[in-house]
């Protein structure tokens, strides 16, 4: 690079900003003392060589280059139109900046953390980007009284945002819009109204556990701390809970699950690993109406459900002991299925059932697959043969007995009894 021929050289127009579309000529200038005639020059943009059927040379030290429909800059700084001498040496250079004036500001929405900030975040209008340096300003101030102030804590990348972290007042609704500008025009966003209690946001539920519910092999008991940063507001909480398996990324959802802070996972997979997470949503904070806005999920809490008893002892119920009763069993299972889907969530009476329920089918199972075990692995004989027939029968008698004191106990008294 020559820098007496940079001090010699000019182009103009320097530095143009744009519309996409728009055509330009640019000149470059060259001083006579440089002893170069315009006819030996030629330019390159953003590195490549521009045919030389877009020149002009207008004088013996004059030659101008027309581009026509140019196309959006290819980055924010600019695009570098160069003019260089014979021996493509540089002599003089021009920034392009070429893109749209900013769209209006769409998609604003604001959350407060514990009500210590109020954060905003927005999106460009139209199609996004201006493809030039676009300057976005969240302004706000409050309703009836306050003078506008402008936010200055930015995130310069998408997704746009800025955070408002003093001065914050409570009980008083705020206006909140968004101004974008660059150098080829302005726009600004709808304006927003909204009181910080409204948009109420909290850290992850702490403290969550997962354990086991004795020997039950189809459940699980998950536990959790309130939010500690909200302890000290009047609010009711609502929490979800959401698991999956071990070796799946879909995601199961509980609704229902309240205010409380512990819940049973029902209906789940014998000796199978699985991922639980917690999120709250502080509902009615001194008395807002709003639906609040949820938190993020907690760190994901691993825990295992217990292996069946069927499943560890490798063997399974015969033909002639599960055939007489296998139908009244499944609908007992059906009819606890649908105690526990309608019974909203957590709900200890279902639970209870469920308990009693699942208590009674495994040592049922269990007995079985004890007898089931003996009868293959011994040579009985005749006698014993029948004796252990008759064991079958009055154990199976039993089972149904059981099963039938459960259905009638749920009826009639809405619970089992002792």
């Amino acid at each position: 690079m020559d820098f007496a021929s940079l001090s010699l050289t000019i182009i103009y127009p320097q530095d143009p900003v744009l519309r996409i579309g728009s055509n330009l000529t640019a000149s470059c200038w060259v001083h006579s003392d440089l002893g170069v005639h315009a006819s030996s020059l030629f330019w390159t943009l953003n590195g490549q060589q521009l045919p030389s059927s877009l020149y002009r040379v207008l004088s013996s030290t004059n030659l101008s280059v027309t581009l026509a429909g140019l196309n959006a800059s290819k980055q924010t700084s600019g695009d570098n139109l160069v003019c260089h001498n014979h021996k493509g040496h540089i002599l003089a250079g021009s920034c392009l900046y070429v893109g749209m004036p900013p769209e209006k500001p769409v998609n604003l929405t604001c959350w407060s953390r514990n009500t210590k900030d109020l954060t905003c975040r927005w999106a460009p209008g139209g199609k996004g980007e201006t493809n030039i340096s676009t300057q976005y300003k969240l302004k706000y101030k409050l309703r009836w009284y306050g003078t506008e102030k402008q936010c200055a804590d930015y995130t310069h990348t998408q997704p746009y945002s800025c955070s408002i972290t003093q001065d914050l007042h409570l009980f008083t609704p705020y206006e909140i819009w968004v101004e974008a500008s660059n150098q080829l025009g302005w726009a600004t966003s709808d304006v927003i109204t909204l009181d910080i209690l409204d948009v109420v946001t909290t850290d992850p539920p702490s403290g969550v556990t997962v354990s086991r519910v004795g020997q039950l092999e189809d459940q699980l008991s998950v536990r959790w701390e309130a939010p500690p940063a909200l302890k000290d507001f009047l609010f009711q909480a609502k929490y979800q809970i959401r698991y999956r398996l071990e070796d799946s990324q879909d995601w199961k959802v509980m609704e229902d699950v309240g205010n409380q802070t512990s819940c049973r996972l029902a209906g789940l997979r014998p000796g199978t690993v699985y991922f639980v997470q917690v999120r709250c949503n502080p509902v009615g904070i001194y008395g807002s109406r709003k639906a609040g806005i949820w938190s993020e999920w907690s760190h994901p809490t691993a825990a295992s459900t217990p292996h069946s008893e069927r499943m560890m002892s490798g063997s399974c119920d015969s033909k002639s002991s599960g055939d007489s009763n296998s139908t009244l069993r499944r609908e007992l299972k059906q009819f606890f299925g649908w105690v526990r889907k309608h019974a909203y969530g957590c709900s200890s009476m279902s639970m209870k059932l469920y308990d009693q329920w699942r208590v009674l089918m495994q040592k049922s199972h269990k007995v079985r697959n004890q007898v089931g075990k003996h009868h293959h692995s011994n040579q009985i004989t005749k006698q014993q043969h029948a004796a252990h027939t008759n064991t079958q029968k009055l154990q199976k008698r039993s089972f149904m007995k059981a099963d039938f004191f459960l259905i009638n106990s749920v009826f009639n008294s809405g619970s089992p009894r002792g």
